[in-house]
């Protein structure tokens, strides 16, 4: 009941709290906010996610890395995030490890960090930096996810990574599946053999496009990867649900998939203990690990997911003010 609650009533309101400026500010300025941010994103700099990857791996799991931003509005500021990007890649790149069919070492990025909304040629200029930054990572050795955002963008991100795909096969991307539309977005990619992180979705979206009511989201979610499990692609099984997460190995076994052939991806700071169990088990295990200081949007959409996470987050504030 309290998490139906939740879900009805407190997420929509932290959810609509990522777009107040003001509170924005004002969280960013306070350092006891920032200090819990810190059991979600681990630092503001190159250095300090290079240290949260070499825990990671020494660990078994694999990494993902995402340099938070979006919704940029300037070129300037999209181009910085090219350069962003690049440097995480070259430091990525001196952690080179032997090649393997599924890279160890990935980098996930938004289109709207790097130019898609604006308004003259975005689409255009998005695509290019995200070519840079593909051309970059196949030198490295490291994958590229683009991510999702809210439903306005899906058909343009998607048409992008169309592109993309032509050139670079491996690229990979998210679908959510609280969207009506997600499950035919599935089908097509699982048949042409693309890499897919299939999450929930973190957005507040209207019930014309997507699921509202969590046990309908959960179904949809079920429905997705089972056709994502019988593809060709690699599905990427981003989730903390329990529920989720025990139907995985059933939908494995029924479409003779080896644990090479899919993973599990978490959030870094979430569920850690169930990381390791299951890389210890020898599952792929992939930890998205976002950085930067653009971080209060991810931030807030992560208190929004879950109870526990903003229970944590009151809790910690309050023992900070003793």
């Amino acid at each position: 009941m309290m998490t139906e609650l939740f879900h009805r009533v407190a997420r929509p309101a932290i959810l609509a709290a990522s777009r107040w400026e003001g509170l924005r500010r004002t969280s960013e300025r306070l350092p006891v906010t920032r200090d819990v941010v810190h059991r979600f994103v681990p630092g503001e700099t190159v250095a300090d996610v290079m240290n949260s990857v070499e825990q990671l791996r020494y660990s078994e799991r694999l990494v993902s890395i995402d340099y938070l931003g979006e919704d940029v509005t300037d070129v300037d500021t999209a181009t910085a995030t090219v350069t962003a990007y690049l440097e995480l890649l070259d430091a990525l790149g001196s952690h080179a490890e032997p090649a393997s069919q599924v890279r160890p070492l990935e980098v996930s990025l938004k289109l709207s960090a790097l130019g898609q909304a604006l308004p003259r040629d975005g689409e255009k200029i998005a695509l290019e930096n995200a070519h840079t930054i593909c051309e970059r990572a196949k030198d490295v050795g490291a994958w590229v996810t683009v991510d999702a955002e809210d439903y306005t963008t899906t058909d343009s991100t998607l048409g992008i990574v169309r592109e993309l795909r032509k050139e670079y096969v491996w690229l990979g991307t998210v679908l959510q599946a609280y969207l009506k539309r997600t499950h035919a977005d599935c089908e097509e990619f699982a048949a042409a053999g693309a890499r897919i992180r299939l999450c929930k979705g973190a957005y507040d979206e209207p019930a014309s496009v997507a699921y509202r009511d969590m046990d309908d989201v959960t179904d949809s979610y079920l429905r997705c990867l089972r056709v994502l499990m019988a593809g060709s692609g690699y599905p990427m099984v981003a989730s903390h649900d329990p529920v989720i997460i025990e139907s995985v190995p059933g939908m494995a076994r029924e479409n003779n998939r080896g644990v090479e052939e899919f993973e599990y991806q978490m959030l870094y700071g979430i569920r850690d203990a169930e990381q390791r169990r299951l890389a210890d088990a020898g599952n792929g295990v992939r930890v998205y690990v976002p950085f930067g200081n653009e971080w209060y949007g991810y931030f807030v959409r992560r208190l929004a997911e879950r109870p526990a996470n903003l229970t944590f987050f009151v809790r910690a504030l309050a023992e900070r003010r003793r």
